[in-house]
């Protein structure tokens, strides 16, 4: 494909409460086995993108552990691959990136010493799959400047959180607005953009000499009317995961066939950062019923409607109901546990109740015994 690809995975949301303390969005663990990064990093090796930068800051360590090799993605390569930049002290700066369009300042000779005319910039805790080059052939197709991927969502949904847009009868968008107060559309922006090479790097140039730092309202908000910038829209499953509702309806998604189907068996694939574990293991008294159970998972109680993580241990008698086990958590005997989202490397002391409610997900955060010096 004619086109780098540009992952931004260094932002922090406070809507993602005690789940962010220790991890990027980015990094969140999604639908068993993979991490919120996989998703758009598998669409841009399926789209054939040779050369992919991601942008790491917050709480990154659990995030470059995870892209420590490049190989699952199919990046390891000769020509192009993948790169991890994080903020970097020089000379004349030694900022934390301040907003994306700062993030992509600190970076431009990534962008100058490229060859491909063309760039994508993708946020990296959506949950979807995209063929880019559908994408780029509508921007050419268009002769747009800049492309912005987006989608129709439910009247009911709560769209405040986003980039709101409307389009006009051709497909370019008129208004743009960045997480309003109160939603004047249903459509809203995917963070996925398409624009040609020489076109960001001006753009970003003048971004900077001006002090502005943010992608979305400094270029896509203020060139709107100066600038060709024209919405296609995705008619597959999308989802964002950076609140804890969003990361707790698209995770309990997986569990409805169809979700299940399209990821996993559909064309293209999604791919992940393999760990050797053994498959889970059903003990005498176990009870599983729709859910999905990661490898490395030991079950002796109930376990429904429930996601497990890798290494999740249930003890005897627990009942699990509608909630979200992360990765390596223990689960001592006699534990209820309905509507909650338990997070990575617990331990849950045997004979506790943790019940939440489906519109307020309880997170559960125990200090850790196992781990403690």
């Amino acid at each position: 494909m004619r086109a780098i690809g540009i992952v931004l995975a260094g932002g922090n949301s406070k809507r993602m409460r005690e789940l962010s303390n220790k991890r990027a969005i980015s990094a969140m663990p999604v639908a068993g086995s993979y991490r919120g990064i996989d998703f758009v990093l598998s669409s841009m090796s399926n789209s054939h993108i040779q050369n992919v930068a991601v942008f790491t800051q917050y709480n990154s360590r659990s995030l470059n552990e995870h892209l420590s090799s490049s190989k699952w993605w199919d990046f390891g390569r000769k020509q192009g691959g993948l790169f991890v930049f994080t903020p970097t002290i020089t000379a004349e700066n030694s900022d934390w990136y301040r907003g994306t369009a700062d993030a992509l300042y600190q970076n431009l000779t990534f962008l100058k010493n490229s060859h491909e005319p063309y760039v994508v910039i993708a946020s990296g805790d959506g949950v979807y799959k995209l063929d880019y080059n559908k994408v780029l052939e509508y921007h050419i197709e268009k002769k747009a400047d800049i492309t912005v991927v987006c989608k129709d969502m439910g009247e009911d949904e709560d769209v405040t959180r986003f980039g709101l847009l409307k389009l006009n009868d051709d497909g370019r968008i008129v208004e743009f607005e960045e997480k309003p107060m109160e939603a004047t559309s249903h459509t809203v922006s995917c963070g996925i953009y398409v624009i040609r090479r020489r076109q960001l790097i001006e753009l970003i140039e003048r971004c900077a000499a001006e002090d502005r730092v943010d992608f979305v309202r400094d270029i896509l908000v203020r060139y709107k009317n100066l600038k060709r910038i024209y919405g296609y829209k995705m008619d597959t499953y999308w989802s964002n995961i950076a609140s804890v509702e969003s990361y707790y309806k698209t995770n309990m998604d997986f569990l409805k066939p169809d979700v299940r189907n399209y990821f996993f068996r559909q064309y293209p694939d999604v791919y992940s950062k393999v760990d050797d574990l053994p498959p889970a293991k059903y003990n005498p008294g176990a009870a599983v019923k729709n859910s999905l159970i990661s490898s490395g998972s030991i079950i002796n109680g109930t376990v429904e409607n429930s996601i497990l993580f890798k290494k999740a241990y249930v003890g005897n008698n627990c009942v699990i109901k509608n909630s979200i086990i992360l990765n390596d958590v223990y689960i001592g005997d006699n534990t209820v546990i309905e509507n909650c989202i338990v997070e990575s490397r617990d331990t849950i002391r045997a004979n506790t109740t943790y019940i939440g409610t489906p519109d307020d997900v309880k997170i559960v955060v125990e200090k850790n015994e196992r781990y403690t010096l």
